[in-house]
């Protein structure tokens, strides 16, 4: 992934070294920003190279979540990892309602780091060149994008892989467990109502389409056509 754009947010520059040299090995290009103000400049300047951003949630002037709020107005798929001391749940939650689409809690190991990081790269990858129609919500895998009776909806990273992850498995009966386990790509340890929360945003996005994703007691969800 030697053409992949890392944005580093820390203001520990020791963190941001640790982080840095571990990337460098797997042949990432780095940026850096030691606070918020720093991240949106930085941002503002290479934002059509940046592949992925790593935040921190904690850090003067600007801290990581009013950063994610100004990111996300404009680009609602740039992946974003939150770097945070915090493990709150309501911590998470709050996260994901403004669109983060992983969490690292800190003090973390840099190789799982590094390898979470390759993960939802290669999972952000264009894939086939073909465009699938369920009931007027088309989903094409080469642009990664949603569109609903051929309005396009606006998804994080997050929701577009959840959503394709359902509809990939139309009228099956998916476990929270097993979401977690495949979307988030490893094994999440969190509260399962991170899906629940993604969920709900993504009903309401696709409007009156949202009823196709049903609720399923005591099991998960499963994107059914009636």
């Amino acid at each position: 992934m030697s053409d992949k754009t890392i944005l580093v947010v820390d203001d520990e520059a020791r963190m941001r070294k640790l982080i840095r040299d571990f990337l460098v090995q797997k042949n990432f290009s780095i940026l850096e920003a030691e606070d918020g103000e720093k991240a949106l400049s930085v941002y503002n300047e290479n934002k059509n190279k940046i592949d992925l951003i790593l935040l921190d949630v904690m850090m003067p002037k600007l801290d990581g979540w009013s950063v994610l709020r100004h990111i996300r107005q404009e680009d609602k798929k740039l992946p974003i990892v939150m770097l945070t001391a915090r493990a709150e749940e309501q911590d998470e939650l709050f996260g994901f309602e403004l669109g983060v689409d992983e969490y690292i809690t800190k003090p973390f190991s840099p190789k799982i780091l590094v390898a979470r990081v390759e993960a939802i790269l290669r999972r952000a990858k264009p894939e086939e060149k073909e465009l699938k129609d369920y009931d007027g919500i088309v989903i094409d895998n080469e642009g990664r994008t949603v569109t609903v009776d051929g309005k396009l909806i606006e998804l994080s990273f997050r929701e577009y892989e959840l959503l394709k992850y359902l509809l990939d498995n139309e009228n099956i009966a998916l476990s929270r467990d097993k979401i977690l386990n495949t979307v988030w790509n490893y094994d999440y340890y969190g509260d399962s109502r991170t899906i629940d929360s993604h969920i709900k945003k993504i009903r309401h996005k696709l409007g009156k389409k949202g009823k196709h994703i049903q609720t399923i007691r005591g099991i998960g969800y499963k994107f059914e056509i009636k």
